[in-house]
């Protein structure tokens, strides 16, 4: 079993141990085992530990607003209008070419209503502020990577059978042992469906009338 105070170190260490093996040549490839299971969790798995809220302020005249690091995919984005800019105004996502025809003289300001996708790194809303409107983006992260460096995570504190299933499902290509497969890629759904069973319940819970 991963270790209880599962680490970096110590998920190296056990993927070694469930293998055997502690060669050079396959010691060398753990970083990239872990790379690729960290890559995959974070498309597959929605939890709330992988969702960030992160605030901060338009830039009058600019339509392009820089991503977080790590962003994946928005779940919703919202700013602050009214006489305190109090209120929450909700930005609609539309597609790139759909926010250039609608702001299509980018130095025509305005109030905000839509934004989109502008390449991996941005997002681009029209109308093009006319004030330092504050803004919320709440958005799924690709968690910070595990490294020597950086030894925990939100994986390795919550969900180290997870972390641990995903890295021995990327091993077995390099190990040639195909026949194997099937069995980690059974061990990792079940890790992935407990923590979406975990959130469902959270979310019922949050909508419960509590008298």
């Amino acid at each position: 079993m991963p270790a209880a105070n599962m680490t970096y170190t110590s998920l190296v260490n056990d993927i070694t141990v469930y293998v055997d093996r502690n060669d050079d040549p396959f010691l060398t490839q753990i970083p990239r085992f872990v790379a690729m299971a960290e890559n995959r969790i974070a498309s597959e798995v929605q939890n709330l530990g992988m969702q960030r809220v992160v605030t901060s302020t338009m830039t009058v005249g600019q339509p392009v607003i820089a991503k977080p690091a790590r962003w994946r995919e928005t779940i919703s984005f919202n700013y602050g209008t009214g006489t305190t800019h109090n209120t929450r105004t909700t930005l609609f996502e539309r597609t790139y070419e759909w926010v250039r025809a609608f702001a299509s003289d980018p130095t025509v300001l305005g109030a905000p209503r839509y934004y989109a996708d502008y390449q991996q790194e941005h997002f681009i809303v029209g109308l093009t502020p006319d004030y330092a409107y504050p803004y919320e983006l709440v958005y799924r992260e690709r968690l910070e990577p595990l490294s020597t460096e950086n030894q925990t995570n939100w994986l390795t504190e919550y969900a180290p059978q997870l972390i641990l299933a995903a890295c021995m499902l990327e091993a077995q290509p390099f190990l040639k042992n195909m026949e194997m497969i099937a069995m980690w890629q059974s061990t990792y759904d079940r890790s992935a469906q407990a923590l979406t069973k975990e959130d469902n319940s959270r979310v019922t819970d949050r909508s419960s009338i509590r008298k």
